[in-house]
């Protein structure tokens, strides 16, 4: 077995040694603990701080309102999924996906997987049946591997495979939100977007740490 790996895995960063914790390690739990939107979702009962993100755009942008019907991709652990519930109400729904598991929300409908492979996306599929989708939504994020391009690369991979998927299920005039790491294959990417949508816009919440690169694309009035 080679050193640092389990079964020919290479172990998480983390878990290799305590003494492999970095000092910037140290500064993010410390800076997570005493964050105001984490521990203002514990009082309200989110899942987590990013639910405050599509609170914030929604606020904004009116993205989500009753009787919709929304998918949220990636949607582990919640909070997300949790926001788009509340705000379609008991007669919209709610189509979640992750390759994680996601404890049960009343209103929410998951598919564990990956929604790229054929089962995975046939589940999703029969589980929406004939409603058509008025919002998709991402907050997927990549594994953090600490190697900036690998990262990029598999934050953009991500965002695109969310906009091949909302250009499949969204109806006309259909709107689509994805969180977006700015890099290479941002300007790109943005471009994709508005060749299918009539607007889009560039968000960056309060909630969104301001040293973070994460942005959010908002597209509005699918041209499908």
């Amino acid at each position: 077995m080679a050193p640092g790996t389990y079964n020919n895995r290479p172990f998480p960063p983390l878990l290799m040694s305590p003494m492999a914790r970095s000092k910037s390690s140290n500064r993010w739990l410390e800076e997570h603990v005493n964050d105001p939107f984490v521990k203002q979702a514990q009082v309200d009962g989110y899942r987590s701080r990013a639910s405050y993100k599509l609170l914030e755009i929604n606020k904004k942008d009116r993205l989500i309102h009753p009787n919709m019907v929304v998918m949220d991709l990636g949607s582990a652990p919640g909070g997300w999924s949790q926001v788009a519930a509340n705000l379609v109400g008991h007669k919209g729904r709610v189509i979640a996906s992750d390759i994680l598991e996601m404890d049960a929300i009343a209103g929410v409908e998951f598919i564990q997987g990956d929604f790229t492979e054929n089962d995975v996306f046939d589940a999703i599929m029969t589980t929406l049946g004939d409603a058509p989708v008025d919002v998709v939504i991402s907050d997927m994020a990549p594994n953090i591997s600490g190697v900036t391009v690998a990262d990029q690369a598999s934050s953009m991979y991500l965002v695109e495979l969310a906009l091949d998927m909302a250009c499949q299920v969204l109806k006309p005039k259909g709107n689509f939100l994805a969180k977006v790491f700015q890099g290479e294959g941002y300007d790109d990417y943005l471009k994709s977007v508005r060749a299918v949508f009539d607007k889009v816009v560039v968000r960056k919440p309060d909630s969104s740490r301001a040293r973070s690169r994460e942005v959010y694309i908002l597209g509005k009035g699918f041209k499908g």
